[in-house]
């Protein structure tokens, strides 16, 4: 079972250790906890204030072995795999079927193996996108940014240290070097924490460049006309994850990109897997003033595949009967090469399958398909007692945000 996991607060640069230490270390400690956790309570919904919408059957219309109710015998019985003799038939008909994590483990577990699924079908450009702590953690007044970014690099190291295991070298990959080095210095690892495992960061200085401050940088930033030669694979790497970037930043990722994509031949090409950035945020910032323009989504951005993929959303609605305010959640998953399911969270610390999309669903529909399934259920009123009007009123004239409309030099690979 997945609990409702909000969104952790935008990304900015990370702070100085000095700066850091100001703080409590009450979030570290929860932080700590909630990462060692492999019980439900790490992933369970937060309390909702006001009512909550409770829907702990399952309709007729969704099988009952869809359903996103984990159990122990689902636990008991082995994915099928590749290697264990399975058919793509049978691993995409399991996937569709996966329930969202109960823990962090089965969490790394099933994102190495959605990624291990698409590499294996060609693809080079990746998303791998979920909370990476609980609600609970991420709603407390003293977890900054940086403690985000820091459970986002030991999830990273864990997830390369899977892929390191088989003989692969992977380079995980901060925007720049002072972030590298404040986050060697915190977590205390030198620049190859595991075998086959670097860590490093996308634009990087000339050997023998010792300088602290290096003024061309912050010019080639705010210009926005690259990275002036800074950005370089490394030699021998397999697999780039990139963490802790922002919008800005990603023209670096598209640089790098364009410099392994021409293999030699009897070569494989290199991935790049894009480790919870929150691109859909991202992209909400193309197009603006000192940011890339919108056609960076239809160029690049538009050709990452989306292997794992959990997104929570929360929404409030009213009605002309007590309680007169209803909050209700569900969440957006998608382990490859299963469909998206879209999931309604019960009210039970549980989720159920709603209906499954083989396109991913722009957020505006996701949300409409947890209101069909509450009329269903009788929580709210049928469109005809609520009325068209009213109905347009709610939802408005354009659902969708501009990089969720067809566009025509856009790939469709970010959406199924």
């Amino acid at each position: 079972d997945c609990g409702s996991l909000s969104s952790p607060p935008n990304m900015t640069k990370l702070s100085t250790p000095s700066q850091r230490g100001s703080r409590t270390p009450r979030a570290a400690v929860a932080i700590s906890l909630a990462l060692l956790s492999s019980s439900v309570s790490a992933f369970q919904p937060p309390s909702i204030h006001k009512h909550v919408i409770s829907t702990t059957h399952t309709p007729s219309t969704v099988p009952q072995q869809q359903s996103a109710t984990s159990s122990s015998l689902h636990m008991n019985i082995p994915t099928p795999t590749t290697s264990g003799g399975a058919t793509p038939e049978e691993i995409k008909s399991a996937a569709d079927k996966e329930a969202p994590p109960s823990s962090f483990y089965e969490l790394q577990r099933a994102s190495v193996r959605a990624a291990q699924n698409a590499i294996g079908d060609g693809y080079r450009l990746l998303e791998v996108e979920f909370p990476p702590l609980p609600a609970n953690v991420l709603e407390m007044d003293d977890v900054s940014a940086y403690d985000v970014a820091k459970a986002n690099v030991n999830l990273a190291l864990d997830f390369a240290k899977s892929f390191a295991s088989t003989g692969s070298q992977v380079a995980i990959m901060l925007p720049d070097e002072s972030e590298c080095n404040i986050m060697l210095e915190d977590l205390k690892v030198g620049d190859k924490p595991y075998p086959g495992v670097t860590l490093t960061s996308l634009r990087r200085s000339e050997e023998g460049d010792t300088r602290v401050f290096k003024p061309e940088n912050l010019l080639i930033g705010l210009m926005g006309r690259g990275s002036g030669g800074t950005v370089k694979p490394i030699e021998g790497t397999n697999m780039y994850i990139v963490i802790v970037a922002s919008a800005q930043e990603l023209p670096d990722v598209e640089e790098l990109y364009d410099q392994i994509k021409d293999t030699k031949e009897g070569e494989e090409q290199p991935v790049i897997v894009f480790y919870n950035l929150k691109l859909d945020v991202l992209r909400g910032d193309l197009g603006a003033p000192a940011f890339p323009g919108k056609d960076f989504q239809d160029r690049f951005l538009s050709r990452v595949k989306p292997v794992y993929y959990l997104r929570t959303r929360q929404y409030s609605r009213s009605t002309n009967k007590p309680p007169f305010i209803l909050n209700f959640q569900g969440c957006i998953f998608r382990s490859y090469p299963g469909h998206y399911q879209t999931l309604l969270d019960t009210g039970t610390g549980r989720y159920r399958k709603v209906v499954g999309n083989n396109i991913r669903p722009a957020l505006g529909e996701f949300k409409e398909q947890l209101v069909d399934c509450l009329r269903e259920e009788g929580a709210i009123p049928t469109k005809e007692e609520e009325g068209s009007l009213f109905g347009f009123l709610r939802t408005g004239y354009k659902v969708t945000t501009w990089w969720e409309d067809e566009r025509e030099d856009a790939s469709m690979d970010w959406r199924t």
